[in-house]
């Protein structure tokens, strides 16, 4: 009878500890799965993060594209015409007045000179050449601007149809006149040195190398000008 209680309880221990055992590992199971758990989320949420940042880079490219087109219409709408092309100019030949925005369109090839300026008078005999290579052309016009405040109307009229030089001259005002040496130079206001520039079909304004320059090298000059379509 002992015999049997001993063993009876023997068993008893033996189910106690292999209950417990497998408790035990039901449960490390668990924890377990659901540090795996945990650990997986993170993960997840990892993997959204860097789409929503590159919404925001995305959205944030847009925006700085859009700023830049922004600016580049601002640019254009901000840019205006020098002051000097509104002012009204005589034709000394025919007594026709006008401004340059009149000539918005055309190619204009513009001389400051004076009368008694030898070099400049080289000069124009270059232009009158030019003319001869170009032939007759609705979209260009040749301009000389004499910056002598000495010089009048009447002397320039006189000067230009006893050298045949029969395009546009005009005796500028005084404000254009600075207006000129301020925006080109003041060697702009220094007839020797046969200052030119070529004033684009957008209004643009193009010095040319000073020193006087022959027809040939005019010509290459403006062709770019005269090939550009509006």
């Amino acid at each position: 009878m002992k015999t049997q209680n001993k063993l009876f309880m023997i068993l008893l221990v033996l189910t106690f500890v292999i209950s417990a055992c497998g408790g035990g590992t039901s449960t490390d199971t668990m924890e377990k799965s659901e540090d795996a758990m945990m650990e997986e989320k993170p993960a997840e949420e990892s993997m959204e993060e860097p789409h929503e940042d590159a919404m925001v880079d995305d959205a944030m490219k847009e925006s700085n594209d859009e700023a830049m087109v922004d600016d580049t219409m601002s640019d254009d709408t901000m840019m205006e015409a020098p002051a000097w092309y509104s002012v009204s100019l005589t034709n000394v030949q025919s007594g026709e007045a006008f401004t340059i925005n009149d000539l918005k369109g055309k190619v204009i090839l513009v001389e400051t000179m004076a009368v008694w300026c030898s070099n400049c008078k080289k000069q124009q005999g270059q232009v009158k050449a030019l003319h001869e290579l170009l032939g007759e052309r609705d979209d260009f016009v040749s301009l000389g601007v004499d910056i002598d405040p000495n010089e009048d109307d009447a002397t320039l009229k006189s000067f230009t149809e006893s050298n045949g030089f029969n395009w546009t001259y005009v005796v500028a005002p005084e404000a254009v006149s600075r207006e000129i040496a301020s925006l080109y130079g003041s060697q702009f206001l220094n007839p020797p040195s046969t200052p030119m520039l070529i004033i684009d079909r957008k209004g643009v304004a193009h010095p040319l190398p000073f020193g006087i320059k022959s027809a040939e090298e005019l010509l290459d000059a403006l062709k770019p000008f005269l090939d550009e379509v509006m």
